[in-house]
């Protein structure tokens, strides 16, 4: 059957097309209408087989910059389409948190966060009222003793669902539906400091690489969508969330030996300095990194992408949006396609945790907002600490 296609006149999107074909139905209002009233486009889309609706399509999620076009929503949900495998085997059958965005990526706009609600835009832990029912939840325990049924992608068109409805990001724990209590994913977050940049990082998970092969594991690095690098390691799932966190600190502390005074693992930002820093702590249990492939809220809809080791020294994080990933996907696939291929053993990085515990390097402190945990160090500010050593 021949696709007819039909483009809307340009207004505030001027690379729109709507295509009019099977599985896809349309709704336009006038062009004074477009984008600003009750008459806005709806349309929907083909995804993995489903019909998901699009209402409001047109609607600017990501306004122009100097360097990018404009991106209205239907843009971002058939971004997701074009990385469907790639987006998938990040989030397949993970309990996910979703960053919403409904009125777009626009300055002004307020976040959400713990300490102050009622924001533009906010992160749903729990499933949305009304989901279609394709939309499988997984329960998950929040420190905190509370819990919630989190969106659990298990197939494409779950993803299309949340970008309708404003998703940017998605945060998919490093667990998955069948065991939520055992970390399948070691993730290591080369968080750039004050004073350092992406080269840096670059530099950095240079180095962890080869720590990474001296363990015998193999480690695939993607950008983060901003300065740093994000590299993820495929475990067995044995371990509990401490553990996992246990070995992030492991592997921190040896990068550290390895790369003396340009890799920090100190929790306190005042001790950090100009140095990358090993969050240890995006492995503790209700800690999530945005995935590969995800978009991230900035100027310009950078995405978290998947790279191969040897391009990470050649790439820009700007290179690397909505408008230039589809077709970077489509010529050379997805870098991380073998990433389930093997899971490794954790021991190797709890030995060396149990090593450093030995010569007095135990736990680090956790995020303040989580309960005092056990085994955990006093949680203070060191320039706050009054009963603190000094001399050390």
């Amino acid at each position: 059957m021949r696709r007819r296609t039909r483009k809307v006149k340009k207004s505030v999107l001027d690379e729109l097309t709507i295509v009019a074909g099977p599985g896809r139905r349309e709704r336009v209002g006038s062009r004074a209408a477009v984008g600003y009233g009750p008459r806005a486009m709806d349309t929907s889309v083909e995804a993995g087989g489903r019909e998901v609706r699009v209402s409001s399509a047109d609607r600017v999620i990501f306004p122009a910059t100097e360097r990018t076009p404009a991106l209205a929503k239907l843009d971002v949900v058939e971004y997701y389409l074009a990385v469907g495998d790639g987006i998938m085997r990040a989030l397949r059958r993970r309990p996910t948190t979703l960053e919403r965005w409904p009125k777009g990526v626009h300055p002004g706009i307020v976040i959400s966060t713990r300490q102050s609600r009622g924001g533009d835009a906010f992160f749903q832990k729990r499933v949305p009222r009304g989901a279609p029912d394709y939309v499988r939840t997984a329960r998950i325990d929040f420190p905190s003793g509370r819990h919630a049924d989190e969106v659990c992608p298990t197939e494409l068109a779950v993803v299309a669902w949340a970008a309708q409805m404003g998703t940017i990001t998605f945060h998919p724990w490093p667990v998955r539906e069948s065991d939520v209590d055992r970390p399948d994913e070691l993730r290591l977050d080369l968080d750039p400091q004050e004073g350092t940049d992406f080269a840096d990082a670059v530099r950095v998970a240079a180095e962890a690489r080869l720590l990474l092969d001296d363990l015998g594991y193999r480690g695939f690095p993607k950008t983060s969508g901003g300065r740093g690098v994000h590299i993820y390691v495929r475990i067995e799932p044995r371990w509990s969330f401490t553990e996992v966190r246990h070995a992030a600190i492991a592997f921190g502390r040896e990068l550290e030996r390895r790369l003396p005074g340009e890799v920090t693992t100190k929790w306190w930002k005042e001790e950090r300095g100009a140095r990358i820093f090993l969050d240890y702590n995006q492995n503790a249990r209700d800690r999530t990194i945005a995935s590969a492939y995800s978009v991230r809220p900035r100027p310009g809809a950078p995405v978290s992408a998947p790279l191969l080791w040897e391009e990470l020294p050649e790439v820009a994080p700007e290179d690397f949006t909505v408008a230039t990933v589809p077709a970077r996907f489509a010529a050379i696939g997805d870098p991380h396609a073998e990433i389930d291929e093997v899971a490794h053993t954790l021991q190797p990085l709890l030995d060396l945790y149990a090593r450093d515990e030995a010569e007095g390097e135990g736990d680090m402190p956790y995020p303040p907002s989580y309960p005092k945990m056990e085994g955990e160090p006093k949680r203070v500010q060191p320039s706050r600490d009054r009963d603190r050593d000094r001399r050390r």
